[in-house]
């Protein structure tokens, strides 16, 4: 059999640099390689591997429905769909809601757009997206996206789609002195993109309330504050809940932190759902928008969406996550886990900021210098000496996910506490080190 490099494209990166090992098998938070090796997995894969790898309650129900049902299309009933339906609306309190079960994330996003410009009335309706946010790679996506990797590959004019700036705090584009500034002000710049273009001709607003590969987690008054502005115009919105639900953000769902204040009109979901057994994506909608699309012809077309095989995953997950409690040790782990990073930032300069702590998911973004806020290097390239601080955590036996200047952090729920501490002990080593690498003594503390 000719190897993997020879016959098989690999998404975001450059085939001639991909050269990682072969995974054989997995338990918990670990990987296990074909060379014999245990990786702790400290990014849940693509942040999509919450329950960790191999969840024993989600493959006997993956195994169980295989041996019932393993496929039917949505124009016939199926048991798994209509139960882990039933369980979304529950958990996300759209209790009079439809769930419409899409294949991963980028579609449910392309059909949460597509449901919001049919249910208003609006075809051809504006979407108001965000710089530094990513919300899948297809075309369409690609213009939802205010991502520096694709801004050529797709013209967000033509899908009708318009930018504003991120609630970014550390580095705020508003210029504000604090961080519930920030937030505010980036929500205010929402109404604004609304108001130029007028209330009727917007459809809705795509926004990730927390988690996401951009490295932003929005100050607390941000969601709140861009709920009150598009409820006031009257706008929907979207709440981009693909890597920031089902317990990364301490919460089932990263705007339920906010109460029935921070209620979405409808939400997009993936990753976590089946916690990576199986690839399924959903858009959750109120019910004011189902009923407005219900007696409508429903203009989609997923041959597989609402797959037996992979509802059966998502309800065997969502069992998992109640009966283990994983919500409430997100938060706690993701807690302990942040106070632990920002004792780091004490003792190494090259730490500029730290983000996160509301569950297991916290952004470490680096400097050379913290007086200038200097990154390493152009955002969102990724610096030689931190490929080298991936290397040899890899080596090391633990497997960190970086994106530009900025460290993910986001291990499975279900780490152990101990793997916790130790593959932090390792970070904190390296750290030091890349401060070394990087060429510059920088002052702790200036």
């Amino acid at each position: 059999m000719r190897p993997e490099t020879q016959t098989v494209l690999h998404s975001w990166c450059r085939q001639t640099d991909w050269n990682a090992p072969t995974i054989i098998g997995g338990a918990g938070a670990r990987l296990h390689t074909a060379d014999g090796r245990s990786i702790l997995d400290f990014s849940s894969l693509a942040e999509c591997s919450n329950l960790g790898h191999q969840h024993p309650r989600v493959v006997e129900a993956i195994r169980a429905q295989a041996q019932k049902l393993c496929f039917v299309t949505s124009a016939w009933g199926a048991e798994p769909r209509a139960r882990l339906a039933e369980l979304l609306l529950e958990k996300s309190g759209f209790i009079d809601g439809r769930v419409f079960f899409t294949l991963g994330g980028a579609d449910a996003n392309e059909h949460a757009v597509k449901f919001a410009r049919q249910a208003s009335g609006k075809p051809q309706g504006w979407i108001i997206a965000r710089d530094r946010s990513y919300h899948g790679a297809s075309y369409a996506t690609m213009a939802l996206s205010g991502d520096a990797r694709t801004t050529t590959q797709s013209d967000p004019n033509a899908y009708r789609v318009a930018h504003v700036p991120p609630p970014y705090a550390y580095r705020c584009p508003f210029g504000t002195s604090t961080d519930n500034a920030c937030g505010e002000a980036a929500a205010e710049s929402v109404g604004q993109a609304i108001d130029e273009r007028g209330a009727a001709a917007v459809a809705a607003v795509l926004m990730e309330p927390n988690a996401g590969t951009n490295g932003i987690v929005a100050p607390d008054s941000y969601w709140p504050a861009l709920r009150r502005g598009t409820r006031e115009r009257q706008v929907w919105l979207i709440a981009d809940e693909i890597m920031s639900g089902f317990g990364r953000c301490g919460e089932w769902f990263a705007w339920q932190r906010f109460g029935e204040e921070g209620r979405p009109d409808l939400m997009t979901l993936a990753k976590g759902l089946t916690g990576a057994h199986l690839p399924l994506g959903a858009v959750v909608l109120s019910g004011a928008i189902a009923r407005r699309l219900e007696p409508q012809l429903l203009l989609t077309g997923l041959t597989y969406c609402g797959h037996p095989l992979c509802c059966a995953a998502g309800v065997a997950a969502i069992d998992s996550y109640q009966q283990e409690d994983l919500i409430a040790r997100s938060r706690r782990l993701g807690a302990a886990m942040v106070e632990r990073v920002r004792k780091m930032q004490s003792r190494h300069g090259v730490i500029g900021d730290v983000r996160g702590g509301q569950g297991l998911f916290a952004v470490i973004e680096l400097v050379r210098d913290r007086a200038t806020r200097e990154a390493p290097s152009p955002w969102p390239e990724l610096h030689p000496a931190l490929r080298a601080l991936l290397h040899s955590a890899l080596q090391a036996g633990v497997s960190f996910a970086t994106r530009g200047n900025l460290i993910l952090l986001a291990p499975p729920l279900v780490i152990e506490e101990k793997d916790l501490a130790d593959a932090l002990d390792l970070l904190d080593r390296l750290l030091g080190e890349l401060t070394v690498a990087l060429g510059k003594a920088i002052a702790v503390g200036s």
